[in-house]
């Protein structure tokens, strides 16, 4: 039988009863692609080992080619025996246990755990079939305090031994299969992995959580939608400010937005913008490589050049589009410009600068949201730009903050509409004056829908954002509280040595959870640790690459800073803290490493953009984060231990747990 959630769906007892051609006919029939002959060889292989590896079993349900969304992949079979979850992945005609095969099944397990409500709190015991040799049985232990065992390794002529010992009588109470089926599948991807799956044409519903909880992704989507196809049929040119706090889904609501409105001939084809030049690189990258394996799977064969190309029309730097519009003076291509981390545009002074420098344009008076906006005002008949801007995520001089969007509307354009979060009065994010001065107007409006919240990153703990804001805020009480009601689910940890910390990271991974060490980029006397700030660092290699390339995140040699991961996210961070940001009773003392020594920084914009260097380095993690905080030494007056005990010290006091040595 077809479920919504599988190919097939049946009892065990069922599926013994019927012929191969039957259970065939129904996989092919519920398949979305064609199925091909080695597909369908493979498929009359695991249905045949599956019969006779269930000979023994009275009851329980088996699930064909079984859906999980997040991973936009099918597992091969879930069986439900004895209130006990398998998840089996077939390799036909393997002889031998691929290290890529077990992180692909144990992801599976992991995200039935996570994500799938009616599987949080059941057993799961993940098994790699091989069928090209015989003999073979390496079973996993269930160590991990979620019941997520690790994966079974096993031939095809053993799978039946190991599913009775796994699923002896009556191992749990047996869910009934159609109530287990229907659970609730509650996903929190990754920025990758939602951009991939957008693009693809999938709608934010289908990837996002949709718990009471936390504010829902796809109506903020909708609300921006609504502004933009109003705009469009009543002739207005609106501006649209999304805030929301960090890791919320602020870009994935600019995703979403992008693709719904993708079509290039549709008058309402929007463009997603950014000025985070390694999140441009990044997601162009993934989608490349994704758009190329598609193809490949479907018997076509596309260059990387051609996906990037048509990946360009989708996503793109904000800086192109700017050098767009200075040399073409018509409107643009597009009437909605989605503008990501919008508080990250530039300054009058940078704009200038650049433009003398760069462009051989002296005397250029605009900031860079002036300018932009401008380009959109150029269309006779409607625009929309919308901002998607974070609170406190300003990270280096130059960057206009979310103030000078409203400034500049006040100032140029007072027959836009104003589309505001009503959050964008909360101190963090620096715009009470610039809204004063807007409120006058008419046609501005503040919209609840257009905040986010929560944090869907720490799919965990949805307040560690908060706990981070709090310890850098020195709300040491509040931290305290927190941190006490999230610790065992989201574990942040500190030691002060870095080889601990890299253990502690390598033992928490399971499958292909990502993991790795970022610092701030003022972080400068790290080198004894065997850390370079300085070196340059390949965020796409970091992020994308696999765990045997050494470029890779997952080798913790190359760190990468506050620069190369904002807007982005590992499944455990390693920070590791330098001088530059130190704890003294007075507070927080900045400093930054200039030629032999540490200098004070005293000008407020810097010492707020390095505090913001930390607040993105804290809030990047997924699932949790080890904190290293070096011991310095006396013989190094560039690394002195007092530089280091007042924030090690103070860290500690929120109750923060201390790694012994690995």
């Amino acid at each position: 039988m077809v479920s919504d959630r599988a190919y097939y769906s049946d009892t065990i007892a069922s599926f013994l009863s019927r012929d191969d051609l039957t259970v065939l006919g129904e996989l092919t029939a519920a398949s979305e692609f064609d199925v091909d002959l080695p597909q369908r060889d493979a498929w009359r292989q695991e249905v045949r080992v599956l019969r006779s590896a269930l000979l023994a079993f009275n009851d329980g349900h088996v699930f064909l080619e079984f859906v999980v969304p997040r991973l936009g992949k099918r597992i091969d079979a879930v069986l439900l025996l004895h209130g006990r979850l398998i998840v089996l992945e077939f390799k036909v005609g393997a002889r031998f246990f691929a290290r890529a095969d077990i992180d692909q099944v144990w992801d599976y397990a992991l995200d039935l755990k996570n994500f799938h409500e009616t599987s949080r709190d059941r057993s799961i015991w993940p098994g790699l079939v091989i069928t090209g040799n015989s003999g073979r049985l390496a079973e996993g232990e269930e160590r991990a305090e979620d019941k997520v065992a690790e994966p079974t390794l096993v031939s095809s002529d053993r799978l039946g031994e190991w599913l009775a010992r796994v699923a002896g009588p009556r191992a749990e109470e047996a869910p009934a299969a159609n109530e287990w089926q229907r659970g609730r599948y509650r996903p929190t991807p990754t920025i990758i992995e939602a951009a991939t799956s957008l693009y693809r044409r999938h709608s934010v519903k289908e990837i996002a959580r949709h718990d009471a909880g936390a504010k829902n992704l796809a109506q903020t989507s909708a609300a921006v939608a609504r502004i933009i196809e109003s705009s469009r049929d009543n002739g207005w040119k609106s501006i649209c400010l999304v805030t929301g706090v960090p890791g919320a889904g602020k870009t994935l609501v600019g995703l979403d937005v992008a693709t719904r409105f993708q079509d290039a001939e549709s008058e309402l084809h929007s463009v997603y913008l950014s000025g985070n030049g390694p999140l441009v690189a990044i997601l162009s990258e993934a989608l490349a490589r994704d758009k190329v394996q598609q193809e490949r799977r479907n018997g076509r064969t596309m260059r990387k050049g051609q996906a990037r190309q048509a990946v360009q029309a989708f996503i793109q730097a904000v800086h192109h589009f700017r050098d767009e519009g200075l040399k073409d003076p018509l409107p643009p291509a597009d009437h909605v410009a989605i503008f990501d981390e919008a508080q990250r545009a530039w300054n009058l002074a940078k704009t200038a600068d650049f433009m003398q420098r760069k462009k051989g344009r002296p005397g250029f008076a605009q900031s860079e949201p002036d300018f932009l906006v401008s380009c959109l005002d150029r269309h006779p008949d409607w625009a929309v730009v919308v901002c998607l801007v974070g609170g406190g995520q300003e990270i280096n001089t130059g960057e206009a903050g979310i103030s000078e969007w409203l400034a500049v509307i006040q100032r140029s354009y007072p027959k836009w509409h104003v589309h505001l979060s009503s959050q964008l009065t909360d101190s963090e994010y620096n715009a009470g004056a610039a809204i004063a001065a807007l409120r006058v107007r008419s046609n501005v409006c503040f919209d609840d829908d257009l905040h986010l919240a929560v944090s869907m990153r720490s799919f965990r703990a949805e307040h560690v954002s908060t706990f981070v804001k709090m310890v850098l805020d020195r709300e040491l009480s509040d931290a305290a509280t927190l941190y006490r009601q999230f610790a065992r689910r989201f574990p942040v940890v500190m030691t002060r040595s870095v080889e601990t910390a890299r253990a502690w990271l390598r033992r928490q991974a399971r499958g292909n959870e990502r993991y790795g060490l970022v610092v701030s980029s003022q972080a400068l006397r790290l080198k004894p640790h065997a850390i370079d700030v300085r070196a340059p660092v390949d965020p796409v290699n970091w992020f994308l690459n696999d765990r045997e390339d050494v470029r890779s995140s997952y080798y913790l040699e190359d760190v990468a800073t506050e620069f190369q991961v904002q807007g982005l996210e590992l499944d455990w961070v390693g920070v590791v803290w330098d001088a530059d940001l130190r704890y003294q009773d007075s507070g927080w003392q900045h400093h930054s490493f200039v030629g032999k020594r540490w200098q004070s920084i005293h000008k407020a914009d810097r010492q707020l953009y390095l505090k913001n260097a930390y607040r993105v380095l804290l809030t990047r993690a997924r699932q949790g984060m080890v904190i290293v905080v070096p011991e310095g030494t006396e013989q190094d007056p560039t690394r002195d231990p007092a530089f280091y005990d007042g924030t090690y010290s103070y860290l500690r006091s929120v109750g923060i747990e201390e790694l012994g040595c690995p």
